[in-house]
C-alpha cells in the first residue's frame, strides 16, 4: 500500500475534528485510548452535571454538522454516520441510560479502573502524570455515585445481579493486593529511578484510589441493591436503541432471532461433520475430549501463550502481506500482551496516531486457568490481529491522508469491528489456514458461540420464548443454553452471560455484524458479475474506516 494522496479538509472534517477535541476534554479516557495524552491526567466528570456538559456537546455538534452540505464522497460518509452516533447518543441521555449504567465489563467502573492499563509508563514524567490521574480516582467514582444516586430517584436502575457482581469486582480493586496497589508498586520508569516523593505519592494516591473503590462496593451493596430491579432484561424498546448503538443499523429483531436459531443449528451440524474427521464415528464433545488430551496442542502458562500468540500473529503478517493483502509497514507490528486484569476475555487495541504505540491483542485470563488448547483459539489469533480488528483498525489510521481523526479512531460500531473480525476467520478457513480440522473445530466453536449469543441476547432481553417452547427466556436458562452451546469452564460461562445480561445487544452484534458484511459482499457480487473482484471489495469496504453498518452499505451502493 502506498501513502495515501492527503485530502485538503473540509468544513465537515472541521467538525469531525472538533469534536474529537471535546471528546478527549469530556472523556479523557478516550484520548488516552487514541494516544492524545494531554487529558491523561483526569478523569471524566461522571456525575449529573457532566451528562448535562454532555448533552450540551452534542447539541452544538450536531446543529453544526446539519448546517453543512458535503464536498465529496469522504464528506458524504462523514456527515452520515457522525450525525448518525450524535442522534444516538442523545437518544441515550434522554432514555436515561447513563443513570443505570452498571455492568460487568463496561461501564465507569471498569472504565475508571482500566485507564491505566495504556498510559505510558517510560519515564518520570509518564509516573508524575500517573499520580495525577490516581489522584482523581476519588472524585471520578463519587460523580459516579451521585448519577446512580439519581438514577435511584427516578427509578431508573441496574438489575440487582448485576450490582452485586460489580460490587465484588470492586472489592478485588479495593484490596490491601489490589490493582491500584500493584500497580503503584510496579512504578520503575525506563530512564531511571523515580524521585522518593513521586513514589510516595504514588503510593497515597493508589491507597485512596484503592479505598474510594472500597466505598463504591459498600454503596452497591448497601444502597444501590435494594432499588435495583429483579429483572435481568431490558426490554423491547431500549433493546432496539442498544442494537442500534452496536451496529450502526436498524435490524428486524424478530427475524433477527428466528435466524440465529437456524444459524446456531448449522454450526452444530457443521461441527459434527468436523468432529467425525478428527476421530470416525465420535460426538463433537468427544472429538473435544480427544483434543484436550494431546499435549501437542496444549500451552502451560501465561508465557507460553503470549509467545505462541506472538508469533503466530508475526508468522500471518508476513505471509499475507506476501500473498493474501497489501500490508503497510506501520501495520505489521503488532504486540501481545497478557492484560493485567483476571476477569476473562480477549481484546484489542489501536495503534496511535502516530503508530509510536502500536495495535496490541490483550488477554484477561482468568484466576486459576493456567492451559490452554492451541486448536480453540487459533482463530482468536486472526480475529483479533490479521486479517482481523488490526488490519481493520491499523488500516484506518494509516490512511490519515484522507480521514479525519474521527473517521480514523474513533468511528465505527461493535458490528461493523466484530463482524469483520468474524468475517475475516472465515476467510482465513477460505485460505487455506484452518486445514486442520481440529483448528476448524475451534473456529466453529467460537462462531457456535457467537450464534448462540444472537438467540440468547435477543431471547433474555425480548423475554421471547425460548427454543424448547418450553416458556419465555430467564437468566437461569440462559445460564444453561450458554452451558450447552460452549465448551468452557463455568468461570467463563458465568462470566459471559452476566456480560450478556447486563450489556443488551452488544454480543450479537459480532454475528449480526458478519451476516450483513456478508450480505454487502454478496450484494456486491450480484451486482458486479463477472467483474466483482474480492481484494478490492475488501480493499474499498476498509478504506472507509469504521462507520456504522447502514452507512457501510450505503457507501458500498454507490
Amino acid at each position: 500500500m502506498t501513502p495515501q494522496q492527503k485530502r485538503t479538509p473540509s468544513a465537515i472534517d472541521k467538525i469531525a475534528e472538533d469534536w474529537v477535541d471535546t471528546l478527549v476534554t469530556l472523556e479523557p479516557t478516550v484520548g488516552t485510548y487514541i494516544g492524545r495524552s494531554e487529558a491523561n491526567d483526569r478523569f471524566a466528570d461522571y456525575s449529573p452535571a457532566g451528562l448535562d456538559s454532555e448533552r450540551d456537546a452534542l447539541t452544538t455538534a450536531r446543529s453544526a454538522l446539519r448546517a453543512q452540505r458535503p464536498v465529496d464522497d469522504v464528506d458524504a460518509v462523514t456527515q452520515e454516520d457522525l450525525g448518525r452516533e450524535l442522534d444516538l447518543a442523545l437518544e441515550t441521555l434522554d432514555a436515561g441510560l447513563p443513570l443505570r449504567s452498571l455492568n460487568v465489563i463496561e461501564s465507569p467502573s471498569q472504565e475508571i479502573r482500566e485507564a491505566f492499563d495504556l498510559m505510558p509508563t517510560d519515564t518520570v514524567d509518564d509516573w508524575s502524570t500517573v499520580s495525577a490521574r490516581l489522584s482523581r480516582v476519588p472524585e471520578a467514582i463519587d460523580g459516579y455515585v451521585e448519577t446512580l444516586r439519581l438514577g435511584i430517584d427516578q427509578g431508573i436502575t441496574p438489575a440487582r445481579r448485576q450490582v452485586f457482581e460489580v460490587a465484588d469486582q470492586a472489592r478485588k480493586v479495593a484490596a490491601s493486593d489490589g490493582f491500584f496497589t500493584a500497580f503503584a508498586a510496579s512504578a520503575s520508569p525506563a530512564t531511571g529511578e523515580l524521585p522518593s516523593a513521586l513514589v510516595a505519592d504514588l503510593r497515597e494516591r493508589a491507597e485512596r484510589a484503592a479505598a474510594a473503590y472500597g466505598r463504591l462496593a459498600g454503596f452497591l451493596t448497601d444502597e444501590l441493591a435494594g432499588a435495583a430491579t429483579e429483572r435481568d432484561a431490558i426490554g423491547r424498546d431500549l433493546y432496539a436503541l442498544t442494537s442500534r448503538q452496536f451496529l450502526g443499523a436498524t435490524i428486524d429483531l424478530d427475524e433477527t432471532y428466528e435466524w440465529g436459531i437456524e444459524e446456531l443449528a448449522r454450526m452444530v451440524d457443521e461441527q459434527e461433520s468436523i468432529a467425525r474427521q478428527i476421530v470416525p464415528g465420535v460426538t463433537v464433545l468427544e472429538a473435544i475430549a480427544h483434543l484436550d488430551n494431546d499435549e501437542s496442542r496444549k500451552l502451560h502458562g501465561t508465557d507460553a501463550l503470549r509467545t505462541w500468540m506472538q508469533a503466530t500473529s508475526d508468522k500471518a503478517v508476513a505471509e499475507l502481506a506476501r500473498s493474501h493483502f497489501d500490508i503497510p509497514d506501520e501495520i505489521k507490528t503488532i504486540e501481545c500482551m497478557i492484560a493485567p486484569t483476571q476477569e476473562g476475555g480477549i481484546y484489542y487495541t489501536g495503534p496511535t496516531d502516530d503508530f509510536s504505540r502500536p495495535g496490541r491483542m490483550w488477554w484477561s485470563v482468568p484466576e486459576g486457568v493456567t492451559e490452554f488448547d492451541t486448536w480453540r483459539e487459533l482463530t482468536t489469533v486472526y480475529h483479533e490481529g490479521v486479517p482481523g480488528h488490526h488490519l481493520q483498525i491499523g488500516q484506518a489510521v494509516y490512511n490519515r491522508g484522507i480521514l479525519n481523526s474521527w473517521r480514523r479512531l474513533l468511528a465505527g460500531t461493535s458490528g461493523h469491528a466484530e463482524g469483520w473480525a468474524l468475517y475475516a476467520e472465515r476467510l482465513m478457513e477460505q485460505l487455506g489456514y484452518l486445514d486442520d480440522p481440529a483448528d476448524r473445530l475451534g473456529m466453529l466453536d467460537g462462531q457456535r458461540m457467537r450464534a448462540a449469543r444472537v438467540v440468547l441476547d435477543i431471547g433474555v432481553h425480548l423475554e421471547k420464548q425460548r427454543p424448547d417452547g418450553a416458556g419465555p427466556w430467564t437468566a437461569e436458562y440462559a445460564f444453561d443454553f450458554m452451558s450447552r452451546n460452549v465448551n468452557m469452564n463455568e468461570g467463563f460461562v458465568r462470566f459471559e452471560v452476566n456480560r450478556y445480561l447486563g450489556w443488551p445487544g452488544q454480543a450479537p452484534s459480532y454475528k449480526v455484524g458478519q451476516r450483513i458484511w456478508e450480505q454487502l459482499r454478496d450484494d456486491a457480487a450480484a451486482r458486479q458479475g463477472g467483474d466483482f473482484d474480492i481484494k478490492d471489495f475488501h480493499s474499498r469496504a476498509l478504506a472507509l474506516g469504521g462507520v456504522g453498518l447502514d452507512t457501510l452499505r450505503s457507501a458500498l451502493a454507490c
